[in-house]
């Protein structure tokens, strides 16, 4: 059975709970030999994106999303164009303690439905190793594995430290 959520665009009085979600989630999966690395990319992605938001995905022709109930953030999502002919959903995080309740497919269905909105599409993504749970979400969601490689390089993206990185499109 699905939470009732409400799905709505980001406004700045959610800049505090998002920064929280994303520092709680990308804690949660970091490995212990990797804290490091995860804090040096937390650090940079909250400079670079998600302590600027509303900057950040206007300069990228897309939308931050978040998921509520009761006033409480649940969850979040983002679209960053692509290309004219593709978004990539970014961001798609879901509070740990509201997990495996259909959160995720709700905010994957609405942002699906806003690219068809504005007549995009193809919704392209990636997620790393470290989220087995994202990959079969995806898998089952209809998505197609397009390429995978090795991360090297940190960026507002992505940790780097060699993270096997899988990307996936679909076309709507």
């Amino acid at each position: 059975m699905e939470t009732e959520i409400t799905i709505r665009q980001f406004v700045d009085d959610d800049a505090p709970q998002v920064r929280e979600l994303f520092i709680v989630v990308n804690r949660l999966l970091s490995p212990p030999a990797l804290s490091d690395t995860f804090e040096v990319y937390i650090k940079r992605a909250l400079a670079e994106e998600i302590d600027r938001i509303t900057a950040y995905y206007s300069q990228h022709d897309g939308g931050f999303w978040v998921a509520i109930q009761d006033d409480k953030l649940l969850g979040t999502f983002g679209l960053e164009r692509t290309s004219s002919e593709a978004m990539e959903l970014r961001r798609m995080y879901v509070d740990p303690g509201a997990r495996r309740r259909g959160i995720a497919r709700q905010m994957l269905r609405f942002a699906e439905d806003e690219c068809r909105r504005q007549k995009i599409f193809r919704l392209e993504l990636s997620t790393s190793e470290l989220q087995e749970a994202a990959l079969s979400f995806y898998r089952n969601s209809g998505y197609r594995l397009i390429r995978e490689d090795l991360a090297q390089i940190g960026s507002n993206k992505t940790v780097g430290a060699g993270l096997r990185r899988f990307y996936f499109e679909k076309c709507l």
